[in-house]
């Protein structure tokens, strides 16, 4: 298995909103939009982020076929990484060797992730990549209809 990052393209959204529309995955995921379903709402919210220069998105290839992608994006003072794999895609590796490339691309010295405190397979990608669980907070999760517990995550490099 072959896996690349390359910088994101606007026509690989036709793809990557196809991977948001898996009730499972957005279930496990839990903080996602709040109608995945609706592909213009997708579409206006992540071409505007494809183009802007300081977003680091970058598109998972394996075998010259989209399998995720993985950003880096500032939310307030902090700098935070989210991914998401094509589900048939997930238990193979993929996500934590995509997050091991794409922490190579990046200059930012302190990363932080938050994860759904059940989604197990997302703390293992994170642990892996050397990330530690400095906290928790209680949000809203879209993927629930509800506020869950949500494990916070740090790298220091």
């Amino acid at each position: 298995m072959n896996i690349t990052l390359r910088k994101t393209e606007l026509a690989d959204l036709d793809t990557l909103v196809i991977f948001q529309t898996d009730e499972e995955a957005n279930h496990i995921a839990a903080f996602n939009s709040e109608n995945p379903k609706d592909k213009g709402a997708y579409m206006a919210k992540w071409s505007k982020i494809v183009e802007r220069p300081d977003i680091n998105m970058q598109t998972i290839v394996i075998d010259n076929a989209i399998a995720g992608s993985v950003i880096h994006f500032d939310l307030g003072d902090e700098t935070n990484v989210s991914y998401w794999i094509d589900r048939p895609q997930w238990g193979k590796g993929i996500a934590t060797k995509a997050l091991q490339m794409f922490l190579g691309t990046t200059d930012k010295k302190t990363l932080h992730a938050r994860v759904a405190f059940d989604n197990i397979g997302s703390q293992k990608v994170l642990e892996k990549n050397n990330f530690i669980r400095t906290g928790s907070e209680e949000g809203f999760a879209n993927g629930r209809g509800r506020e869950i517990e949500e494990f916070i995550y740090m790298l220091e490099r």
